[in-house]
């Protein structure tokens, strides 16, 4: 109860030729938000979002345009390409026969290195929906890019301005590597949820971060990027003020990622089973130098590099420079440490070297310090680089699936 309302109302008092003193109203209890009320607030949010989710579905519908004309020049079907190939086929078999039970020692052969979320939400919806389960997987991808899309945008909206959120929208539309964002793959799922969650920090609403983190954890071995943003910003909460609601967002938002792991454990026997599945992917954790040795082979020692592995280069170094002004600009500590993590699991991986730029495509806030220098630089300027990086992802995005002989 409110200390005003246990206190007896005053007394008015007149002065003559003073119209009597009006009793002050107690104040009104806020209103329930009532599912109209919800719906009101979706609709107003979508229509401001408007603009950068056009953008987003311009530069896409540019890409595949581009990649339609080329694969039909080279007689070959687009379909098949975002549906059925690559990782794509590994998670549609994990929806169509379910996880290996043992270990096995094949190389490269282990499905359970693929988490569970996305094939467990094509199997759920092909059941009811119809079509194939390929072309079920791949209307989740391009629904969930467009979900992916409204969570940068709202980052980026809320830190600064409109204007930086369309801008900051339309460069990860326009990645060298965006196609993958209307594939069969994860990453679009994962950044629907990672942007989302991530926003959900910034306004305060810690347990449904943690929500939106524990489902990440089960899209992508990545994940734990996203667990461990949440996790900090509760833990700085609880810095200031000790909370229940807040301590349990910090429990629940690692729970996705540390359930698979464990699971995976209890499958084949082992405790670091999930981990001895990677190995079996050559994934190990090695500080970076199997990296460094491909970034010196293609840059200084091979004369005729492959151009997508040079693009995968560029992209690996542009990131780290990008990570480097985001400190400079002194981001929130939750979207730091995410784009944090996730820099240090790519490029400190011993593993395979040419899916490095697809990894860290949910890494939009690498964006926000060029989304912000734009939204301050002269419209011919912003039309200029727009211009360009659309032209560079439609291009290397039609290359990647084209041209490059292995999986974008």
């Amino acid at each position: 109860m409110s200390t005003t309302a246990s206190r007896p109302t005053p007394r008015t008092t007149t002065t003559p030729g003073a119209a009597p003193e009006q009793p002050q109203r107690p104040a009104r209890a806020p209103r329930a938000f009532t599912p109209r009320a919800h719906v009101h607030h979706a609709l107003h949010a979508l229509r401001h979002a408007a603009p950068a989710l056009l953008a987003y579905l311009a530069v896409r519908g540019t890409g595949l345009l581009l990649l339609t004309v080329w694969a039909h020049r080279q007689r070959h079907g687009v379909w098949p390409i975002l549906a059925t190939q690559w990782d794509a086929d590994w998670y549609l078999g994990i929806a169509d026969h379910g996880y290996a039970h043992e270990l096995g020692t094949a190389p490269s052969a282990n499905n359970l290195a693929f988490f569970p979320l996305y094939p467990t939400l094509v199997k759920a919806f092909a059941a009811l929906t119809p079509g194939t389960r390929a072309s079920t997987g791949l209307a989740i991808a391009v629904i969930a890019s467009l979900v992916a899309a409204w969570g940068v945008f709202a980052v980026g909206d809320r830190l600064h301005g409109r204007r930086a959120g369309i801008l900051l929208t339309t460069l990860w539309a326009a990645l060298p590597v965006g196609l993958v964002q209307w594939m069969g793959y994860t990453e679009s799922l994962f950044t629907a949820l990672a942007a989302w969650s991530l926003y959900a920090v910034l306004t305060g609403r810690l347990l449904t971060a943690a929500g939106l983190a524990a489902l990440a954890g089960l899209t992508r071995p990545t994940g734990v990027a996203v667990a461990a943003a949440v996790t900090a910003a509760a833990l700085l909460a609880l810095r200031r003020r000790f909370s229940l609601r807040t301590l349990a967002a910090a429990a629940i938002a690692p729970l996705g990622w540390c359930g698979y792991v464990g699971w995976v454990g209890l499958r084949v026997g082992r405790w670091d089973g999930y981990f001895a599945v990677q190995r079996l992917w050559h994934n190990e954790l090695d500080g970076g130098l199997e990296t460094l040795r491909w970034m010196r082979r293609l840059l200084v020692y091979d004369s005729t590099p492959e151009l997508f592995l040079v693009m995968v280069t560029l992209t690996l170094i542009a990131s780290v420079a990008l990570f480097g002004l985001s400190l400079w600009d002194r981001q929130p500590v939750p979207l730091l440490v995410f784009a944090a993590v996730l820099l240090t699991i790519v490029l400190g991986s011993g593993g395979v070297y040419f899916p490095r730029a697809r990894f860290l495509l949910p890494a939009f806030p690498l964006l926000l310090p060029l989304a912000l220098r734009l939204s301050h630089a002269s419209s011919r300027y912003r039309t200029l680089t727009l211009t360009a990086a659309v032209a560079g992802s439609a291009y290397c995005s039609a290359y990647m699936t084209l041209v490059w002989p292995s999986a974008p």
